[in-house]
């Protein structure tokens, strides 16, 4: 009786994912050096010395503008995470021909996926409600004129 749960690809299909990975890699080595280039902007801002007080507000904004750039990175260290093993390990599955590591390869695509997914629902919930702020703060201005 022949096995129902096997998938077999053809040669377009595995070029196809062989040319995925590849690009996935080098977006994924370009995110971990964005996230390497936005904790050393953090560090920076985070933790330099106050050289100058006539800054005023930007000068003391400095330590929040440093933890707003690790907060980003630490938010973008899982997509580029998923991405770089989904780019491993299809190139491993099929250099190996493993099902067992294209799976793999496939639920990071998938979790890559959900993570921004649900991300730009919350982005785009925040938009919607500083919009909405900013409305009703314009309404009680304009009220208090």
């Amino acid at each position: 009786m022949e096995n129902q749960n096997t998938l077999y690809l053809n040669d377009l299909a595995k070029e196809s994912l062989r040319v995925s990975a590849r690009w996935c890699l080098f977006l994924a080595v370009l995110g971990f050096i964005g996230l390497a280039l936005m904790l050393l902007v953090g560090l920076f801002w985070g933790f330099s010395t106050q050289s100058n007080p006539g800054f005023g507000i930007f000068g003391a904004a400095k330590k929040g503008i440093g933890v707003f750039y690790i907060l980003c990175a630490a938010f973008y260290i899982p997509p580029v995470m998923y991405l770089y093993r989904y780019a491993t390990a299809t190139t491993e599955a099929l250099r190996i021909n493993s099902t067992e590591s294209l799976a793999f390869a496939l639920q990071n695509l998938k979790s890559h996926h959900k993570y921004l997914g649900i991300s730009m629902i919350v982005l785009i919930s925040l938009y919607i409600l500083m919009v909405i702020g900013l409305v009703v703060y314009m309404m009680r201005m304009t009220r208090g004129f």
